[in-house]
């Protein structure tokens, strides 16, 4: 059985049973049903070091809690969570990278296919009784052979998800805030260069103000009428209504999305489209995939408070110090 610290973990809002189960048997779990500190007693608020979360963790939140830590973020994705403030409080933001990486390169791999393929509509012909009734499915217009696929986020994810379609034999290309001197693959400065240079696009990128509605009219103009978008990254990245107009007149011919701009609500002129193919952000829903990010995040707290570091520190907080060292 593992030792138990004497530090209070507060979980507002859902998280994942295995996270939770851990955290109460390691730590003292306090638990709150938002991150609202109108909630939360003010003296649990002061004795809260750490929060474990899959849930909107704002300044606000985080100046209520005068000896917080650390935030242990449920997901590779922390936009949810304000870092930039928490790195000015000298306060450490963790996340769950490379434990999802593999799944959800599959699951992209996957609403390609089924994109271009029309697989989901072929078997809601046969389920349906049409295949016997009315004859073959018809012949798709798309193929993935001859794609040329554009990466836009080619992090951790993204070239894993290149390294797949590259044994696909297709051709690839990507667009980053600058390229990386490790890849071989041509570089474009500008989303809309990198669409104007292929007929795929897969959007792995980060959420957040500097990448909102990026994919926006023109860059799906840019893409073609043989145009495919697939997203697994945030669903804040795509202009929801320029797709939609996209996909309905032949702008571009299909698309793939695992992520929407106001989860679980998705827009029912998108739910509508028939060259749509949808899923409710499942990218890393495996048992196994998520046991494994749940264990990271408390594997995070654990490093810590047990030998002031952290495991997976995002970005903005790699620098942040803790206050035991």
């Amino acid at each position: 059985m593992a030792e138990r610290m004497p530090v209070n973990v507060l979980v507002p809002g859902r998280l994942h049973p295995h996270a939770v189960k851990r955290i109460g048997a390691e730590f003292d779990l306090l638990t709150a049903e938002r991150a609202d500190a109108s909630i939360i007693d003010a003296a649990d608020r002061a004795r809260i070091r750490a929060i474990a979360s899959m849930t909107r963790i704002d300044a606000d939140f985080i100046d209520s809690l005068p000896n917080l830590e650390i935030i242990a973020n449920f997901g590779v994705g922390y936009d949810a969570v304000d870092a930039a403030h928490a790195a000015r409080r000298a306060i450490m933001v963790t996340n769950t990278p490379d434990v999802l990486t593999e799944e959800v390169a599959d699951t992209t791999v996957g609403l390609l296919i089924n994109a271009v393929r029309e697989l989901p509509r072929a078997e809601a012909y046969l389920r349906a009784g049409r295949w016997a009734g009315e004859g073959n499915y018809r012949l798709t217009p798309l193929t993935l052979r001859g794609r040329r696929v554009g990466i836009f986020g080619l992090g951790r994810i993204g070239k894993a998800i290149a390294r797949r379609l590259e044994a696909f034999g297709l051709m690839l290309a990507y667009h980053n805030r600058r390229p990386m001197p490790d890849v071989a693959y041509p570089y474009f400065p500008s989303l809309r260069e990198l669409a104007e240079n292929v007929d795929t696009l897969v959007v792995a990128a980060p959420g957040g103000a500097e990448t909102e509605k990026a994919v926006n009219a023109d860059v799906l103009a840019a893409l073609g009428k043989n145009g495919v978008l697939v997203n697994i990254g945030r669903g804040s990245t795509v202009d929801e209504e320029a797709l939609v107009r996209a996909l309905s007149d032949g702008t571009i011919a299909a698309a793939g999305l695992d992520v929407f701009a106001h989860e679980p609500n998705v827009p029912p002129a998108l739910i509508e489209l028939p060259n749509a193919v949808l899923l409710p952000h499942v990218g890393s829903a495996s048992i196994a995939t998520r046991q494994a990010m749940a264990d990271l995040v408390v594997d995070n707290l654990k490093s810590w408070f047990g030998e002031g570091r952290a495991i997976t520190p995002v970005a903005e907080t790699a620098s942040v110090v803790s206050r035991q060292a």
